[in-house]
């Protein structure tokens, strides 16, 4: 679906519809199938989500093989040499925050393909599709988010950080109000906790409705994030 390899879980009866979609976008270097196991934990957790959602898992279109690590994909590169020496010289924060990497427009038009054709198969309307990810997966989705003309149901950001600020700034005339539920470890050794605070002020500042849900740990979904989101996707359905 939108040109991406998707795996789509559900446990709806028979022919019935979803009410509510959920596009799940995994992080860099993972499998397309990293995060797929999420969907049976939230759906064993609420009876009103298995009676109710259907998740997506598109798996990143740039395959990382050649760099010897089989089996993980990417939504655009990382210049790993870059990075390190932008964080060694302490310009990382700065330079980041209004990076739109190369890659990344091409990575936006895939997932706005996708939420596309989520909603003609389901009929769904974009209110009713939330969009999440995690580290690069929800970059890709906040990116995504700030491009569609209405709010998306949700907005989950595990574990991600700024980019594109003044491109995210701008779109956010079109999404005051949006519900937004960011994660982030203090102790995250790859996305700086410091840097996820900049991600939640300006998602405050530009009017989004924002649940942020800070955790003692690293680069991770912690279950108090899966918690926390099994409530926003609920609060959806009422």
């Amino acid at each position: 679906m939108g040109g991406l390899t998707t795996r789509v879980i559900d446990v709806l009866e028979g022919d019935a519809q979803p009410s509510l979609a959920v596009i799940v976008c995994h992080g860099f270097g993972a499998g397309g199938s990293d995060l797929v196991p999420l969907a049976e934990v939230l759906l064993r957790a609420s009876e009103k989500l298995a009676g109710s959602a259907r998740f997506y898992f598109p798996e990143a279109p740039l395959d990382l093989s050649s760099m010897g690590m089989w089996g993980s994909r990417a939504w655009w590169m990382i210049d790993m040499d870059a990075l390190n020496r932008a964080m060694a010289d302490n310009t990382f924060r700065d330079r980041a925050r209004n990076d739109r990497p190369d890659g990344m427009l091409e990575a936006r038009a895939m997932v706005q393909k996708l939420v596309e054709e989520v909603k003609e198969e389901t009929g769904l309307p974009t209110s009713r599709i939330a969009l999440g990810g995690f580290s690069q997966g929800s970059m890709v989705t906040m990116d995504v988010a700030f491009q569609l003309e209405q709010n998306p149901a949700a907005l989950i950001a595990w574990s991600g950080t700024l980019l594109n600020e003044d491109e995210w700034r701008e779109r956010s005339q079109h999404h005051a109000g949006m519900k937004v539920l960011q994660s982030h470890g203090r102790q995250d050794p790859l996305l700086s906790y410091a840097w996820a605070e900049d991600l939640r002020d300006v998602l405050v500042e530009v009017g989004a409705d924002v649940e942020f849900v800070p955790f003692d740990g690293p680069h991770t979904i912690p279950d108090e994030a899966l918690i926390r989101t099994v409530s926003l996707l609920e609060s959806v359905l009422e």
